[in-house]
């Protein structure tokens, strides 16, 4: 059994988690604008009925919530505000606040886990806002909020507890990680 155009695009924008232009598309499928569209048109027919939308804006395209699960995605995000942060996300939110922003890798590395599920509740609680990497425009740089500061009650990072210690301490504990990586690669490729 082969892997159709329509599910190859149907789980390259569910893993995206945001829009993707056609000309991405066209590149990472590997297939023609003309395929491309027929499994856009595919696609939008598959999700009729469904708690899924394929939403079209231009020359991008995104996977979203239906736009009749509105009432019950509002309810689950209430929910999901309504928790504390608890220890996952208030170590995600210290490791941005303490290195002044973070990208996910450099967050998971210092909490030994995967981290996106308490990036995912801090974006939602508006706590941390998600930007380009000025170093690599591949990669995401999470920044704490006015919001975070506020949340824990604090006028500005300064004022965290021993914030000057630990930002040093977590420069250069991630320094060492990225020379560490870095020689593991050169012994590879050796």
């Amino acid at each position: 059994m082969t892997f159709s155009h329509l599910a190859a695009l149907q789980a390259l924008l569910f893993a995206a988690g945001e829009a993707l232009s056609k000309k991405r598309l066209v590149v990472l499928m590997g297939i023609s604008t003309e395929e491309l569209e027929q499994a856009i048109a595919g696609l939008h027919t598959m999700l009729e009925d469904s708690g899924l939308a394929l939403v079209i804006a231009g020359e991008e395209l995104e996977l979203r919530t239906a736009l009749e699960a509105s009432p019950l995605i509002q309810k689950f995000r209430e929910s999901e505000l309504s928790r504390d942060l608890g220890k996952a996300g208030l170590e995600t939110l210290s490791i941005i606040l303490y290195k002044k922003g973070a990208t996910r890798s450099e967050i998971d590395w210092v909490r030994g886990v995967n981290s996106a599920t308490a990036l995912r509740s801090l974006s939602l609680r508006g706590l941390v806002l998600r930007s380009e990497d000025a170093q690599d425009r591949r990669r995401i740089r999470y920044t704490a909020t006015i919001e975070a500061l506020a949340h824990l009650g604090v006028r500005s990072a300064d004022e965290l507890p021993q914030y000057e210690e630990l930002t040093k301490e977590l420069a250069s504990k991630v320094a060492v990680s990225v020379d560490s990586e870095s020689t593991e690669s050169e012994n590879e490729d050796s």
